[in-house]
């Protein structure tokens, strides 16, 4: 069996969990922008950043993605997978980014990411400065979880990268093997 492991970062979490999973596994990790062709590949890692619900680097991917191939897809955001309705969106979000044809033969994860509003790029920081104010127009006591994290964190640094939980990844990719 012939794998890959494509990503596509913009801050460099998703990076960092690409070149982890290539160090466990021994499969070649590389930008999603570099592929030109994904022929002879058996199975994909595609991960993705994840920007305003779009999956970094996932058109891309799925555009030269073999007929057969089998794809696993691990998103990276802040958003907290344990959180119920978080679940559901990064589902959903999933989904949508999914062809019907695809998504049969694909396993999805998500990890957590990082950011640092030091280094983020304007539109980004001028988008969570929005939803920053979005949620701070609702009374507090209609905050999710979610809400609350996103309003502790605004303006910070912070880094959820855990790069054990990369084990459930590797175990997938073991099992298609």
């Amino acid at each position: 069996m012939k794998g890959l492991i494509l990503y596509g970062t913009v801050y460099g979490s998703t990076e960092r969990y690409a070149r982890e999973l290539s160090r466990r596994t021994g499969w070649e990790a590389a930008s999603y922008d570099r592929i030109k062709s994904l022929a002879g590949y058996d199975t994909v890692v595609h991960m993705g950043g994840l920007y305003a619900g779009g999956i970094k680097g996932l058109k891309t991917t799925l555009r030269h993605l073999p007929d057969t191939a089998r794809l696993i897809v691990v998103t990276v955001g802040l958003a907290d997978p344990d959180i119920p309705e978080n679940g559901r969106n990064l589902k959903n979000a999933l989904e949508r980014q999914l062809p019907e044809s695809v998504r049969s033969r694909t396993r999805r994860f998500h990890l957590r990411g990082a950011i640092d509003y030091e280094k983020l790029h304007l539109s980004h920081k001028m988008m969570m400065g929005m939803l920053v104010r979005s949620i701070q127009s609702k009374p507090a006591e209609q905050w999710s979880d979610e809400d609350r994290l996103i309003i502790q964190t605004y303006n910070q640094k912070v880094d959820f990268v855990n790069l054990e939980a990369l084990d459930t990844v590797a175990e997938a990719m073991q099992q298609l093997c």
